[in-house]
């Protein structure tokens, strides 16, 4: 870690005590535990109900749901994107819908949704909605922003559309794509859990918070909100990383003399 890493993170160390402190001090004004606990008493009750059984399966549960949606909409949204960028008329035909997605509200979804569709399943589709648009839109721009000379160099070179694919456009793709994806991740679980706490399915993060609203349990709700915002966290680091590598090893080959060539 160098000097400039070093500082970032005790900045970001520095910034999260002080809301910490925040808290605390704002708890302790207050001084109705029914309304507003404490950091500690919060991270207090995480950790007791970390060795709990259910715990594990609630998590696990909702992890499985919410990051399924999330894969659903980072393949679908590119896959759109993609068709987009080539084809003008795919591009006119599916501009309304995204547009509609990033309109309608979350809860009209949801309601709509549970016409037709188990509580469980409930949480993959709203994850998928809500980040479907937020990823068809970095990998549109992204393809829209490659180097036109690059494109005419590519042409010249006659590269086909794999090699194209890999070393012109995903370049140019992959800043926009990694940025919706950091995105996404906490959009994913904030959408995700809330279609739990509508839909209630049994031993979801969701529904444990409308369990903690319901009996009053503040210290609980505080808790599985950590969770929450961990879960989130982790996996958009998790996602990162996968893009991170994936990048890495498709930009292994070489463009010599107009042959593509993969490094030994």
């Amino acid at each position: 870690m160098n000097k400039s890493d070093k500082k970032d993170f005790f900045q970001k160390m520095l910034s999260i005590l002080f809301w910490l402190a925040l808290w605390q001090a704002g708890a302790m004004a207050l001084n109705k535990s029914i309304i507003l606990v404490t950091p500690v008493a919060a991270v207090k009750r995480l950790f007791e109900l970390i060795p709990q059984a259910d715990f594990r399966r609630t998590v696990l549960n909702s992890f499985l749901r919410i990051g399924g949606g999330f894969m659903l909409a980072l393949i679908m949204g590119t896959v759109l994107a993609a068709l987009s960028a080539g084809y003008k008329l795919m591009r006119t035909l599916i501009s309304p819908l995204m547009t509609a997605v990033k309109a309608v509200p979350v809860a009209s979804f949801i309601i709509f949704a549970l016409f037709f569709m188990k509580s469980r399943e409930l949480s993959v589709l709203i994850s998928f909605l809500m980040v479907l648009p937020v990823i068809y839109e970095a990998v549109l721009e992204g393809a829209e922003s490659t180097d036109r000379e690059l494109k005419e160099a590519a042409e010249v070179f006659r590269l086909d559309g794999a090699k194209k694919l890999r070393y012109l456009y995903f370049p140019a793709v992959m800043p926009f794509l990694t940025a919706a994806c950091r995105t996404g991740a906490a959009l994913a679980f904030k959408s995700g859990t809330a279609a739990e706490v509508i839909g209630q399915p049994d031993l979801t993060m969701g529904d444990m918070l409308y369990r903690a609203k319901i009996y009053l349990e503040t210290a609980d709700l505080f808790a599985w909100t950590l969770v929450i915002i961990i879960l989130a966290k982790l996996f958009e680091l998790l996602i990162s990383k996968a893009l991170g590598f994936i990048y890495k090893r498709s930009q292994k080959a070489k463009i010599k003399g107009g042959v593509c060539s993969d490094d030994k």
